[in-house]
């Protein structure tokens, strides 16, 4: 029997006030006001709405680790990157890391394993697969939806797999890009019961008159937060917080409770954003999870200073796991996996014949996965179209890592690197190898150096190479966050040394594989037109 005093703030009753939690065998028997009480303020744990471990580039012990400092006590969980590469033993493999710590993990069995059909990945999980996931009490809901034409047209291996999720009574995450009218409407009556991928006020407003919940994003590249906030205020009993994708050095600054604190910078009611931060998490997954109610686990965290949200104390099950800023267990290493036969690529593989006087170009915007689809001209005199850094066209490449084949090739602007290529194997969401570059050698050499090292991220740049091996399926590093974040760093600050005017250029070019993501993409297959859903040529 334990018990901690404090200022409490009970989201439910939407109300603070001096008092004592009594705590035994992890959980709140007894709620007693203390006028003698002072500070910090109790407030319940954070939860995380909708995250993708995999993007933090740390296994899911290593990512609790960290994240309970900052005052997350439990995660919504999509492993579908590692799902892409190693199917259900990469979706094992994520639980396993998650059940050595104490933050709670709530993984979704993976809706789109490959996201489509126009891309090639490490597995398939067909709609068999996904209802033997959904009937495992380790597997809590149906993750996010990207096929919403297979939703829309009632595709009958995409309903089954939202049928066994219904016919459990387990929920089923959306992803609905810019859908809008009866396409949303077919979509939302489905069974689909929320939002993260919403650009617009006008586009939630709709998405939330058919009942979905919309997710406020605020990731490493996604960041949706300032435009959606809101909603915080008009709609609090249909919003959630969420990252989506987290890179180790923003995990490393805050998660959950800097979009607190930015709520409550810019005037949000404290209840109304933790209704969305811990409430509605809660009620709508089911989530085992305490709101500081009498019988709840004790999961909270003690903050001194509500406007600054710095988290001194987190307890999960009544067991305290954080304490200022420091964890306080270890993160056991484990024994990595991977999928990785990727062939050797030489640069006269990237030479890209002229076939016509246009060509298709990537168009990306900093801080958006959503991307444009411009136009080139070819010089007239050309017979090959080469990367023209000067005008910040780049060549961009996908290729297959999971059985020897040739790179597709295409263009995108708006990295502005000036020399030199990057790389990648995480490429969402079936994480080919990934590469933006100046010139053939360079991008060759850098894809090269992926498979050496069984997956990673690099530069390289004439002799120079920088190197982070991801050695856990491609996707995930062996280090802390800490050790990782500065890793990333270095790498990322010479691609912008280099000219990259980009905030997050490894995480926007990992979304430019996404098909699922409008309006123009690249996959191992080729081109590919996110608005007609289909391959497209390079050449106008």
């Amino acid at each position: 029997m334990q018990k901690i005093s404090g200022i409490i703030v009970d989201p439910v009753a939407r109300h603070q006030f001096p008092g004592t939690l009594v705590i035994d065998q992890g959980r709140i028997v007894e709620i007693l006001p203390d006028p003698a009480a002072r500070g910090p303020f109790i407030l319940p744990g954070l939860i995380d709405a909708h995250i993708h471990i995999e993007s933090s580039m740390l296994t899911p012990a290593a990512f609790a680790a960290k994240a309970v400092c900052h005052g997350t006590v439990a995660v919504v969980a999509d492993p579908h990157e590692i799902a892409n590469v190693l199917g259900i033993a990469g979706i094992d493999f994520m639980i396993e890391s998650g059940n050595q710590v104490p933050l709670k993990f709530y993984f979704g069995a993976p809706s789109c394993v490959p996201a489509t059909a126009f891309e090639n990945s490490g597995a398939t999980l067909d709609a068999r697969d996904v209802e033997a996931l959904l009937r495992r009490d380790d597997i809590f809901f149906l993750a996010e939806m990207m096929n919403f034409p297979g939703v829309i047209t009632r595709d009958p291996e995409v309903m089954a797999k939202i049928a066994a999720a219904m016919k459990m009574g387990k929920r089923v995450d959306g992803h609905a890009p810019g859908l809008r009218g009866d396409a949303l409407a077919a979509y939302a009556q489905a069974g689909i019961s929320t939002d993260h991928e919403s650009g617009t006020l006008a586009e939630c407003y709709e998405k939330m008159a058919l009942g979905m919940q919309i997710m406020l994003r605020q990731g490493s590249s996604a960041r949706d937060f300032e435009v959606l906030h809101p909603l915080i205020t008009s709609h609090p009993g249909q919003c959630m917080l969420c990252s989506d994708d987290l890179k180790p050095a923003d995990l490393a600054r805050g998660h959950i409770n800097l979009l607190v604190k930015q709520g409550l910078s810019l005037g949000h009611n404290l209840f109304d954003l933790l209704q969305c931060a811990c409430v509605n998490p809660v009620r709508h997954y089911g989530l085992k999870v305490g709101l500081l109610q009498k019988g709840d686990p004790a999961d909270f965290i003690m903050v001194d200073d509500l406007a600054r949200m710095e988290v001194s104390g987190t307890w999960i099950g009544g067991e305290m796991v954080s304490q200022g800023g420091e964890a306080l267990f270890q993160a056991p290493q484990p024994e990595p996996i991977n999928h990785f036969h990727a062939s050797p690529i030489a640069a006269e593989q990237l030479q890209v014949p002229v076939k016509g006087a246009r060509i298709k170009v990537i168009e990306v915007t900093d801080g958006q996965i959503v991307t444009g689809s411009g136009r080139h001209s070819v010089p007239a005199d050309s017979t090959v179209v080469e990367a023209d850094p000067a005008t910040d066209l780049l060549k961009i490449l996908v290729q297959n890592r999971y059985a020897p084949a040739p790179p597709a090739i295409g263009f995108v602007r708006g990295f502005g690197l000036q020399g030199g290529a990057m790389a990648s194997s995480i490429a969402h969401d079936s994480h080919n190898l990934i590469a933006i570059g100046s010139n053939d050698a360079d991008m060759a050499r850098a894809v090269n150096l992926l498979g050496e090292n069984g997956g990673g991220i690099c530069f390289v740049c004439g002799e120079e190479e920088r190197m982070l091996a991801l050695p856990v399926a491609g996707l995930m590093g062996l280090g802390s966050c800490e050790e990782m974040a500065e890793n990333y760093r270095v790498i990322e600050q010479r691609v912008k040394a280099n000219g990259c005017i980009l905030h997050t250029p490894f995480m926007t070019m990992a979304f430019l594989a996404l098909p699922v993501i409008p309006a123009l993409k690249i996959t191992d297959l080729g081109l590919f037109d996110g608005e007609q859903f289909a391959l497209t040529d390079l050449f106008v």
